[in-house]
């Protein structure tokens, strides 16, 4: 009995903190670079001279690079390792956020947005490909959850502080207070991040294949993924606009129902994390996640008697959302390892194009149905992933 304890508690002592800190500041960042743009989408159309859907779509142009590089750093991280891409990935992105910041016109801030989805793209899938070699696969789903944690408290602390700090210094300072966060993210990862490729990657000889990556499971894997990110990306890019056009809200008064928002998407992470460990079948929990979510996503835009409610629903919605993700990166990060960097990357890609989907079908829904057309869309969205996710079952 006692040499069980102390096997386990070596294993949980495997779990690099320091790392996982420094890899929930990396998600942090990058998601601040797109989704805190979300409070400003009516301020900086009045800016920029151009219409509100043409600024979300913003979500979209970055997306493509993102996913464009995010497959040629998951194949280099399998033979180079991951170092070079997550020191080299926020440095570029503090660039890009800059010259957001400084741009004149919207073509301007379209291209920088173009660049800075493109180093984006090299660090986020790879910090996950970095996080699951270095913990033991019962605890991938965790160490995966307090990952995403990051982008969870991006929507709880980030997007709301930069409601309220853009109030004063406007989205132009906002995204140079993003340039400054990718800067220290760049540093975190430096000191803990190996200095020497891990024994998981592949010789310089070698290059891994594609065709190696692209199996039937992973291929669905990819799949329940496009749908969980459209399902996330439509509330989370048009969630403050929706309250502000739904309930006449300002500004500074969308941090607190943001914030709300925001802590039920943490709680259904780190829960699903535990869940992805402590339960058997991981299809399953994805799939009873996103189905219950899309349940909501009817709710939440078809029904709003008040504010309040609103809000209540939008948590209910964002928690069900949680809980499908870290199954389904567990499950991606048990891949064979030699592999592992360019699946991770191809799921960056499958996210750009949710996240594509998102803004593209978001913004198109509005200038057709308005808001109310997002909850069968949602629910259609999920339940098309939670049906991959049981006919995926062995």
């Amino acid at each position: 009995m006692l040499r069980q304890i102390a096997g386990r508690l070596a294993v949980r002592e495997r779990m690099p903190w320091p790392l996982l800190a420094a890899a929930s500041l990396a998600m942090f960042t990058v998601s601040a670079s797109g989704t805190t743009r979300a409070p400003f989408l009516i301020d900086m159309a009045r800016d920029l001279d151009t219409s509100v859907p043409l600024i979300a779509n913003l979500v979209a142009i970055n997306s493509i690079t993102w996913g464009i590089t995010s497959i040629f750093a998951g194949t280099g991280a399998d033979r180079w390792g991951t170092r070079p891409f997550l020191i080299g990935g926020p440095l570029g992105l503090a660039v890009a956020a800059a010259g957001i910041a400084a741009a004149p016109s919207f073509l301007s801030v379209a291209v920088w947005a173009t660049i800075a989805g493109g180093f984006c793209g090299l660090f986020s899938g790879t910090i996950f490909t970095e996080v699951s070699t270095r913990v033991v696969p019962t605890q991938q789903g965790r160490a995966l959850g307090w990952v995403m944690s990051g982008q969870s408290l991006t929507l709880l602390i980030g997007v709301p502080l930069a409601a309220w700090v853009g109030a004063w210094i406007g989205w132009r300072g906002v995204n140079l207070c993003i340039a400054g966060l990718a800067l220290l993210t760049a540093a975190s990862l430096l000191a803990t991040t190996s200095r020497r490729r891990s024994d998981s990657t592949l010789s310089r000889s070698r290059m891994p294949s594609l065709n190696a990556a692209l199996s039937r499971p992973v291929m669905r894997l990819l799949a329940m993924g496009i749908a969980e990110r459209i399902c996330y990306g439509l509330v989370a890019v048009y969630y403050a606009t929706f309250l502000q056009a739904t309930y006449g809200l300002a500004l500074d008064e969308v941090a607190l129902p943001l914030g709300i928002f925001a802590l039920g998407n943490i709680v259904g992470t780190v829960l699903g994390g535990q869940l992805a460990d402590r339960l058997p079948d991981r299809l399953v929990i994805f799939a009873a996640a996103m189905l219950t979510s899309g349940v909501a996503a009817l709710a939440l835009f078809g029904w709003q008697p008040d504010l309040h409610t609103s809000v209540a629903l939008g948590f209910v919605y964002v928690f069900c959302n949680a809980i499908a993700r870290p199954s389904l990166m567990a499950s991606l990060g048990s891949m064979p390892e030699h592999v592992r960097g360019t699946v991770m990357g191809l799921n960056v890609t499958a996210n750009s194009i949710g996240w594509l989907g998102a803004a593209g079908l978001g913004g198109w829904m509005i200038g057709s149905f308005g808001f109310g057309g997002f909850g069968p869309l949602a629910a259609a969205t999920a339940l098309l992933g939670g049906a991959i996710a049981l006919a995926s079952r062995r």
